[in-house]
């Protein structure tokens, strides 16, 4: 059997840290991610899709990504059933994060720069284990590169 399932998309809304009652980090947050064709009307369309990362995922999320900025997630789909307030029956399906990944730069996330390219550049970030995966304290432990004088520092 296999559930693997990556999306591309922009976050509608600042991710927020939460914990559970034995102290787990979790947080949930929305991607909006275009279809890739056109509707019969000539629009693109959007879907909004549920992502929830746990433990030190949760926390990289929490604290380098913000609404618009562009992310790419690896996880895999979960299916939850639930009953509402009024005891009717109800099915939510949202992405379980594994991996998440920049999906453009800081400097194209911003307005100032203009808009960011169609496609990014997605680079690893964050991730629970795997390879590919950066480790928690390479995700700590960030800097910023100065790009306008054309050196590279290494």
């Amino acid at each position: 059997m296999l559930n693997k399932i990556f999306i591309m998309g922009r976050l509608t809304r600042d991710p927020e840290l939460r914990r559970t009652q034995n102290g787990t980090a979790v947080t949930s947050f929305s991607l909006a991610v275009d279809r890739d064709y056109k509707s019969q009307s000539g629009e693109k369309e959007t879907d909004f899709i549920d992502v929830v990362a746990w433990r030190g995922t949760a926390e990289f999320v929490s604290k380098y990504f913000t609404k618009g900025r562009m992310a790419v997630v690896e996880g895999r789909l979960q299916i939850r059933d639930w009953t509402d307030r009024e005891g009717g029956k109800r099915r939510s399906a949202e992405v379980v994060a594994d991996n998440i990944y920049f999906g453009d730069s800081k400097r194209d996330s911003g307005g100032d720069y203009g808009s960011p390219p169609p496609y990014g550049s997605p680079a690893p970030a964050y991730g629970g284990s795997g390879q590919g995966s950066a480790s928690h304290s390479e995700a700590t432990d960030f800097s910023e590169v100065n790009e306008e004088d054309g050196e590279l520092p290494f």
